[in-house]
């Protein structure tokens, strides 16, 4: 099955051209025109969203959690077209696409599930006392609803699980809220085809069309018009960090402040301790190495930062690190600009003070090949820049003097999405010391482990202290991630009758 887009914007129910329009540009593959997105459309979105939050925001548990599902069918229906106009706009394996479909459809079904058990409701009750002293108490019931219209941005390394259909989307229309995309110019086909797949989930559920609505590219004015606009009341944001701070500046200054949930950067550090570095520093140093270029480093958990203490075991750990990440072949990037901006960033850390090349590589163009670094704690603590996400296959072993160093570093860092400890159960001492750090460093520590693959369910928290996210409190994967699109309402003395089902 041949996907051949048409180019056109999905603004509540139509299917909509613009004047102006861009050229994709896919790693293989036939490019196509589609039309640029402007505050005009924006507006005709918001407004189809504010006005289907008064059906969908009152719709039944049951009734959501169908069309979740019917989500998940009409993409599953599209299976193949999906995976061809998404590797050819990406670059990306197949294999990684399929995964990557069955992850978002995954997530789509698991936020059905949970809504049907309701407990995210969080629902009280503080009976009526109407005889205490020396005040009565009225009676109290509470819940979470829906805050009405998000804006959702499309992310660049992942066009299905963080993008149009993706976990911000799912979790918002899982919510009640409906939804406004600004789809991603790296991958507009894939955000049309899985648009379509919407589209007919919602025809075939019967809802309002201004539940979804897909903007395709557009200028900063587009994201800028989407965030500001006042009928939108929360955005969902996975990207750069200058462009995240930038957009939730925007939220921050509206009239009326919206929450914006970004997750923006991190470099997800891993800290070896003695003994297991000593007993299997080179069988970590080779899965570190296929973590570490796994989809040309585009990931947003990518452990960029390996920290060990000085020794030969640290220098066998480097050695058998270099060699494991020498094999290793160009691999297409995402976008011209994503691998520029890698070139970049391995010059910035090629040209720090007391950084020395250990493994160095030529790429060009769209491709990535990996790269090593090495430096000092000492060097490390008194250069904030080495800190600082390059978004590819490079790599950083920090070697620090001792626990006491490598905890100092530990305080040093900024917000991550991660941090990992490798340990034998002879580290647990030292390991206790730096987990209390590391906690509130990140928003998920690992153990022996790598931090790539995000598990989406119950437990898991993809978020973190500033930069890796802008809301410490949230998580963008995960059933937690419905909270972000809820707030509580509070019914004093409110009659049976008059009560929302849920609270009956």
């Amino acid at each position: 099955m041949t996907f051949t887009p048409h180019g056109k914007h999905l603004i509540a129910g139509d299917w909509i051209a613009g004047e102006a329009s861009f050229t994709s540009a896919p790693a293989h593959g036939p490019a196509h025109d589609f039309s640029v997105g402007t505050p005009a459309h924006v507006d005709a979105a918001c407004a189809a969203a504010e006005e289907a939050f008064w059906s969908y925001g009152y719709s039944s548990r049951a009734e959501r959690a169908a069309f979740l599902n019917a989500i998940a069918d009409e993409i599953e229906a599209r299976a193949e077209a999906i995976t061809e106009i998404g590797a050819q706009e990406t670059g990306l394996p197949e294999a990684r696409l399929q995964g990557e479909r069955g992850r978002t459809t995954g997530q789509l079904r698991l936020f059905a599930e949970h809504i049907l058990k309701g407990d995210y409701l969080d629902r009280r009750h503080d009976k009526a006392l109407p005889d205490r002293q020396p005040l009565p108490r009225p009676d109290l019931k509470m819940m979470q609803r829906p805050i009405g219209p998000v804006a959702v941005f499309g992310a660049s390394n992942f066009p299905l699980a963080f993008s149009t259909a993706g976990g911000d989307t799912a979790s918002a229309l899982a919510a009640g809220c409906p939804v406004v995309v600004k789809g991603h110019s790296a991958h507009p086909g894939t955000g049309e085809i899985v648009a379509e797949a919407i589209h007919a989930a919602i025809a075939k559920c019967n809802l309002h069309p201004g539940v979804f609505s897909l903007i395709q590219g557009g200028r900063r004015d587009v994201g800028q018009a989407l965030v500001q606009h006042p009928l939108i009341k929360a955005v969902g944001f996975t990207g750069s960090l200058g462009g995240g701070r930038a957009l939730f500046d925007l939220c921050a200054a509206r009239p009326e402040p919206i929450p914006f949930f970004g997750e923006l950067g991190s470099v997800n550090p891993m800290f070896f301790m003695p003994h297991a570095l000593a007993n299997r520093g080179t069988e970590i140093a080779q899965g570190w190495a296929g973590s570490l270029t796994m989809g040309a480093g585009q990931f947003c958990t990518n452990p960029g930062i390996s920290v060990v203490i000085e020794g030969p075991e640290a220098e066998a750990f480097t050695k058998a690190a270099s060699e494991a990440l020498a094999p290793m072949g160009a691999q297409t990037m995402l976008t011209d600009g994503i691998a520029a901006a890698y070139r970049q960033g391995r010059d910035r850390i090629a040209g720090a003070k007391g950084v020395q090349e250990v493994l160095t590589s030529v790429c060009d163009m769209r491709n990535a090949t990996p790269y090593l670094f090495l430096t000092t704690g000492a060097e490390w603590l008194a250069n904030e820049a080495l800190g600082e996400e390059v978004f590819g296959p490079l790599g950083l072993i920090v070697v620090v003097k001792d626990m006491d160093e490598m905890l100092a570093l530990a305080h040093s860092l900024q917000g991550q999405l991660t941090c990992t400890l490798h340990l034998d159960d002879e580290d647990a001492k030292a390991a206790r010391k730096l987990l209390p750090v590391l906690e509130r460093k990140a928003g998920r520590v690992l153990a022996n482990g790598f931090p790539t693959g995000v598990e989406v369910c119950d437990a898991m928290v993809h978020g973190g202290p500033y930069p890796a996210s802008t809301n410490f409190g949230a998580t963008s994967v995960g059933t937690l991630a419905i909270r972000r699109f809820l707030r509580p309402v509070c019914y004093q003395n409110m009659p049976e009758a008059v009560l929302p089902d849920d609270l009956r």
